[in-house]
């Protein structure tokens, strides 16, 4: 598939939150002006893109929570991985990797999944203690996610238990962009009968698709850092460095 192939999956969207349709950069100032807390108020003064940058413009950071389970009402974030990149570089000596005290005890399960232990969390911060470096980390780039049905949902809940104060921002999900690449991923059954798989866009095996290196999963910062290589790969192989940025984002 040519690198022209591909533009605007997510159909230029230059838009705030649901129901929003000013564009990011003008919604972030109102934002700025409504947010009570000075930490969030830091975070939207530092803008945001407009939608026509070329996102070999764009500042960038890889962002992964680790989690005690999937639902954002009532599981916890417990570690947090950050790194900062473009499509020109990847910078993981200025990353970041915390771990946070969850609300509510680990569950087998969430622990058989990342390998965060009780003991491990024991001396850990409460995540209000580190709203201020996150938020500073984030602040000026746009977020990259393999799944944005963590990340986002997930800070926006710790910041309403805490703050009663919401956050709202653009993010470039790269499994969404899997999805949009393989929009047959699931074959019928017939094609199942006949021996054809379905097409994984789980973050390791996306990976696989570029032959990028083989990293263990579920270690937040390690998952930062994947998520980072894929963006770069999937616009190398389908899109271009002048691709503008609000045809990516969601």
């Amino acid at each position: 598939m040519s690198d022209t192939a591909i533009r605007g999956p997510f159909a230029a969207n230059d838009r705030g939150p649901s129901g929003s349709h000013k564009p990011w950069p003008e919604r972030y100032r109102e934002l700025a002006d409504q947010a009570r807390d000075p930490r969030l108020q830091a975070f939207y003064r530092a803008g945001c893109p407009a939608a026509d940058t070329p996102i070999a413009e764009v500042p960038l950071v890889a962002l992964d929570f680790e989690t005690t389970g999937l639902d954002a009402e009532w599981d916890s974030i417990v570690s947090i991985g950050l790194v900062p990149f473009t499509l020109a570089a990847i910078r993981p000596g200025e990353g970041q990797h915390w771990l946070v005290k969850p609300k509510k005890s680990l569950s087998q399960t969430s622990v058989t999944i990342h390998g965060i232990t009780h003991s491990d969390l024991q001396q850990a911060p409460d995540i209000g203690e580190r709203f201020g470096e996150l938020l500073s980390a984030l602040a000026g780039r746009v977020p990259v996610v393999h799944y944005r049905g963590i990340e986002q949902p997930f800070l926006n809940a710790a910041l309403q238990w805490r703050l009663q104060e919401s956050i709202q921002f653009p993010v470039l999900d790269t499994m969404e962009i899997e999805a949009h690449l393989h929009p047959d991923r699931q074959p019928a059954l017939w094609q199942r009968l006949l021996g054809k798989k379905p097409v994984s866009i789980r973050l390791a095996d996306s990976r696989r698709r570029y032959n990028l290196p083989h990293y263990a999963s579920h270690n937040a910062m390690v998952d930062a850092l994947a998520t980072a290589e894929l963006l770069q790969a999937q616009i190398q192989h389908h899109f271009s460095p002048q691709t503008p940025i609000g045809d990516l984002w969601l």
